[in-house]
């Protein structure tokens, strides 16, 4: 694992192409209305009478300011009374899904994401956490994965210490970038100081997991000033880092048209940040992971990784990938079995959906056995930089070279140009490669031809 990734600039320029980040397969994009609650429901009774463990992820989309990089779902406000009707909206889903399912069905993993989870009161979080450990089997040994994203701008001691209380053990703390030029191009403003005193508060309260999002890619960034932020960072000491490239989406994310696209560095400039901050990382002991993720060598993913039981969803890289995945509030998304559901994305459309007891499922899709395959192989190839023919064959019943003949040809072309490393019995994506495993997975989209490709980001 040494050797994770090897920078290879002509490879790059070649292969650093638009397309999904595969935390799922088929992607959201294939979403269609033609799913709805019917299936959902038929998805939980199986879930139930498998009695399959759980992975719960909460949307909270308020916040008090606005990031001009966001493409999150969110709603801009400094009235805090805005939340009181999303949370009783929110209490009534929990209850529509929970009596479908059966109370031995353990909450392995719960995720607080927004929006900023911190824009509610601590009486507010006390409440929703009531309503979720009573209609669901949430853990009560601190053995649960908990986690919830923290903005240090609206947590202090004591709200860290509410969430050690209510259960949380996990924090992933958005950082971005320290350089003040930076944070006053996209209006997010935060001090070393403040990002600091969230992560010693979750040391000295044992949360045992910190993770730090940052993004390349923004206006002003520079080589030198991002280095420096990398390098705050490592003095942090987190468990995890996430390092997202910046995809200017202006077309689609309306806060991006804020930002001035004459700021932002140039496609030679992201690459030399991409690599600075790898090298950065690895010289301090991080392992690359894959997809933007970098972990200490104890954390649970790079374990996970060692151990080839690391896997992928709608959360990122997990450890509780076999977990049926239930999304609840505002565009949230569900992958239960082989059902992907979504909520409606619209506030007002949510709350009055629910208001009238039914659930606010507007989209999703249901996978089909080729769509299964095709899961089976990303995920491999994602989550391990390899992919045995041989277990593929016996999960699905395929002969894989003769199922996979018409791609043959774009693998060999990746083994030529040193990708990947293509033989009769697997792949392996090469040190060379594992920057663009994406471009890899593309190989095997099914869907790709037919979207526009300029809906994603791209691979690096």
């Amino acid at each position: 694992m040494l050797d994770a990734i090897r920078w290879d600039t002509d490879l790059i320029r070649r292969y650093d192409l638009s397309g999904p980040r595969y935390t799922s397969y088929p992607t959201a994009v294939q979403f269609t209305s033609q799913v709805g609650t019917f299936d959902l429901f038929h998805a939980l009774r199986d879930s139930r009478k498998a009695l399959r463990p759980l992975s719960l992820y909460v949307h909270v989309p308020f916040c008090a300011n606005i990031c001009y990089y966001c493409a999150c779902n969110k709603v801009i406000t400094k009235d805090r009374g805005r939340a009181l009707p999303y949370l009783q909206r929110l209490e009534q889903e929990i209850q529509l899904i929970a009596c479908h399912l059966d109370p031995a069905q353990k909450v392995e993993q719960l995720h607080f994401g927004g929006g900023t989870p911190t824009f509610l009161s601590h009486d507010e979080l006390r409440q929703l956490m009531a309503q979720l450990r009573k209609h669901f089997n949430l853990l009560d040994d601190d053995s649960g994965d908990y986690g919830i994203e923290i903005d240090p701008r609206e947590a202090d001691w004591s709200t860290m210490g509410l969430l050690r209380e209510l259960g949380f053990n996990r924090v992933s703390i958005g950082l971005q970038d320290l350089d003040p030029a930076v944070q006053r191009a996209v209006n997010r403003l935060q001090s070393l100081e403040e990002t600091r005193a969230v992560i010693d508060a979750a040391r000295t309260l044992q949360f045992r997991s910190i993770n730090i999002d940052l993004i390349y890619g923004l206006p002003r960034q520079t080589p030198e000033n991002f280095a420096r932020t990398v390098d705050e960072v490592i003095a942090l000491q987190p468990d995890r880092l996430s390092v997202f490239n910046y995809a200017h989406l202006p077309e689609r994310f309306m806060p991006q048209r804020r930002i001035n696209t004459a700021e932002l560095p140039t496609p030679a400039q992201k690459l030399e940040m991409l690599q600075g901050t790898i090298e950065q990382l690895t010289k301090a002991g991080y392992r690359y992971i894959g997809m933007d993720h970098f972990a200490l060598p104890d954390d649970e993913l790079a374990i996970a990784q060692e151990e080839s039981t690391l896997q992928r969803n709608f959360q990122g890289y997990t450890t509780h990938g076999h977990c049926d995945l239930i999304g609840l509030g505002v565009s949230a998304i569900s992958q239960i079995g082989d059902l992907y559901c979504q909520n409606t994305s619209d506030l007002n459309l949510y709350q009055n959906t629910l208001a009238s007891a039914q659930l606010a499922t507007n989209r999703g899709l249901l996978c089909n056995a080729d769509d299964r395959l095709r899961r089976a192989v990303i995920q491999q190839l994602i989550c391990h930089f390899s992919l045995e023919f041989a277990g593929i064959e016996q999960a699905f019943n395929i002969d894989f070279r003769g199922y996979f003949a018409e791609l043959w040809p774009q693998l060999q072309a990746m083994a030529k140009d040193g990708l990947i490393e293509l033989d009769s019995e697997r792949i392996t994506v090469l040190p060379a490669g594992r920057l663009l495993v994406r471009s890899v997975c593309m190989v095997f989209d099914a869907y790709l031809e037919q979207q526009n490709r300029q809906r994603f980001s791209r691979v690096i």
